[in-house]
């Protein structure tokens, strides 16, 4: 677990942040697990409020690279051959990147890194089944060659979640220290101050929900308070409010870092979130917490939202909160009262409990490279 080695791992940003979320939490793990990592991204620019610092070298054993650079020739003869390559969700390496390494490996009879493409995070049945397999290279400069798949997931047959060390007693110091009350005192003094018995401070991060406009009507006259998330979210909830007759009460938040973020999903009593890297972290929070899914044009984000709330074993006001926030399934949004709120919390911490007996993504990662053959005379 300790073996010093240095990882590549490429990340392209899409159209939202969680791609590079994700690949930076793994970058910051691998560093604080005493590994050296560069990483090479296409769009680095939420690095400035996500990380703060790093294009500055705050963060020791840890580059940020452009991903063009990966192209430029006399820059890769300068740089070190990494012991892992990592694709994040399928993006495919740059091929000079490949022609150069798989080159000097030849030259220098040295062995080839491990080579992982790291997967999406689903629930479905058939990831136990993919998690591990390997992919041989069949063209390119590093024909011959064998990736290996490597999925994230809930279950103990698959390559487990994102969860660095302390992370459980970074929470608990949050609420034992008072950060709680003065994060709550900050953003909703009224229930920081518990002046408003029931009421819930709600966090929001999400796309555009098809059940935003009844959730924003059902929160109208309510105590509860909406705590809006900078970018997509804000810009949702600001076309929305005025087709309502009446607001409810609500706030914006600015842009955080990573730590931030969790400090949110811990002060809050109920979060919205979206995508994979927020959904990780809100298991982890052990609140109750409604997931908006990334929605797909061929709609295969309906099985995987079902297969999740399976493994969760949701509540049936849970699953049909999911449904409706989703646009998936019609009805109403169940009320956020009392008893729907224990419910749901009741579930989160459960369902939290399962995945701390579970070894967590970055130690089954390290020893998975460790053991893994790349090159064909090496197997």
């Amino acid at each position: 677990m300790n073996t010093h080695r240095l990882w590549d791992i490429f990340c392209t940003v899409i159209d939202n942040h969680g791609d590079l979320g994700v690949c930076w939490r793994l970058t910051r793990q691998l560093a604080d697990a005493g590994q050296s990592v560069r990483l090479w991204v296409d769009d680095a620019s939420a690095l400035s409020w996500m990380a703060p610092g790093v294009q500055q070298g705050a963060f020791a054993n840890i580059q940020v690279l452009p991903w063009a650079d990966a192209s430029h020739t006399p820059l890769l003869a300068s740089l070190p051959p990494a012991d892992v390559w990592i694709e994040a969700f399928g993006c495919p390496l740059p091929e000079a990147f490949v022609a150069h390494f798989v080159e000097r490996t030849a030259t220098t009879h040295a062995q080839p890194p491990a080579w992982v493409n790291l997967e999406y995070l689903s629930a479905e049945d058939w990831v136990p089944r993919m998690h591990r397999l390997p992919s041989p290279v069949m063209s390119g400069p590093a024909k011959g060659w064998t990736k290996h798949f490597f999925y994230p997931g809930f279950t103990p047959d698959t390559g487990g979640l994102l969860r660095e060390a302390g992370l459980l007693q970074r929470q608990e110091r949050f609420v034992k220290d008072g950060h709680r009350t003065a994060w709550r005192q900050q953003h909703a003094p009224a229930l920081a101050q518990d002046l408003v018995p029931d009421a819930l401070l709600i966090s929001l991060f999400c796309y555009e929900p098809a059940g935003l406009r009844p959730l924003l009507a059902q929160l109208t006259g309510t105590p509860h308070h909406l705590l809006v998330t900078p970018g997509r979210p804000l810009a949702a909830v600001q076309q929305a409010l005025p087709r309502l007759s009446a607001q409810p009460r609500w706030s914006a938040l600015p842009y955080t870092d990573q730590n931030g973020f969790d400090d949110m999903l811990w002060a809050c009593d109920l979060n919205f979130v979206r995508g994979e890297d927020s959904l990780v972290r809100a298991l982890w929070a052990g609140k109750p917490f409604i997931w908006h899914i990334y929605p797909q044009s061929d709609n295969a984000h309906h099985a995987k939202l079902e297969a999740f709330l399976d493994w969760l074993q949701a509540p049936e006001s849970l699953r049909q909160f999911h449904w409706v926030w989703n646009g998936i399934g019609g009805g109403e949004l169940p009320a956020l009262n009392a008893p729907t709120w224990t419910e749901w919390q009741a579930c989160a911490v459960a369902a939290r409990q399962r995945l701390l007996e579970q070894d967590d993504l970055l130690s089954q990662l390290i020893t998975h490279t460790a053991h893994t053959c790349t090159a064909p005379l090496d197997c």
